[in-house]
């Protein structure tokens, strides 16, 4: 059959070769041709967008259904976007509106939380994930990890019960077992021509607010207080800050209002 291809011409509307044609080629041959009965799916012609659209459709339905046999739970199968490659442990939960790229094994007992987009990811076992979290190629995650709400992780190694809970983004980075990252934490990976790495030790914390300006490098066990700009290297166990000392001025407030009242007037 495969050798007739060759002789199906394209001069028809769309310019294309018809597989249907290898019948008649067939019979001109000499060939016997019969008939079997199959599924539209599997036959099924992509010419517009909107053939492209129903067969991923039918591609979806069938990774859905083979990750739920598999055992791992999709709260609304239908919102979810699977990659042909995704992998799905025992156990994992997948809430609303998960998107997965290429690349991603999830270990088992994991939970991906609504709005997440994964792609070229690994994880270990019981991580919790988002919601709304985005994790890019590169990131492994150890067991017990947990990845909050508007995080982004990009080429990131995380050791086991690491965490980054809220609003930061941890890229070229090593991050020690049992870290803690703060609110607003964000590495400065990129220096406007090369990337650099940061390395968190285990059991550092990291307060809010604070900018890690790589390469740099944050001791086991160390912490950094809140809203501090890190460009140097911090000891094991040593507390760093980086911080503009307070200002309080008497009665500044009700002078700062006088005088914009009286300039606007």
């Amino acid at each position: 059959c495969l050798d007739l291809l060759s002789g199906i011409g394209s001069s028809n509307a769309q310019g294309e070769k018809y597989l249907t044609d290898v019948v008649a080629a067939a019979r001109g041959e000499g060939h016997t041709v019969s008939i079997m009965e199959t599924d539209e799916a599997e036959v099924m012609g992509v010419n517009d967008r909107a053939d492209l659209a129903k067969a991923e459709g039918i591609l979806q339905a069938r990774l859905r259904l083979a990750a739920m046999e598999s055992g791992a739970t999709l709260v609304a199968p239908e919102t979810v976007h699977l990659h042909f490659d995704t992998i799905l442990e025992q156990d994992v939960v997948i809430e609303p509106h998960v998107v997965f790229g290429p690349g991603v094994r999830i270990g088992n007992g994991t939970e991906i939380r609504a709005f997440s987009h994964l792609e070229g990811v690994t994880t270990g076992t019981c991580c919790v994930i988002g919601p709304y979290a985005r994790l890019r190629p590169g990131t492994e995650l150890g067991e017990g990890v947990r990845i909050g709400n508007f995080v982004e992780t990009k080429n990131t190694r995380m050791g086991d019960l690491a965490k980054a809970n809220h609003l930061s983004y941890v890229g070229d980075s090593i991050v020690g077992e049992q870290a803690n990252i703060g609110a607003g934490t964000i590495t400065c990976n990129y220096d406007g021509v090369s990337k650099h790495q940061t390395r968190i030790g285990s059991h550092a914390f990291i307060g809010s607010n604070t900018a890690l300006v790589a390469p740099v490098t944050v001791g086991d066990r160390a912490m950094i207080g809140a809203g501090s700009t890190i460009s140097r290297d911090v000891a094991d166990d040593a507390l760093a800050v980086t911080r503009a000392d307070q200002r309080q001025i008497r009665d500044g407030a009700t002078r700062f209002k006088e005088k914009r009242g009286k300039t606007s007037s």
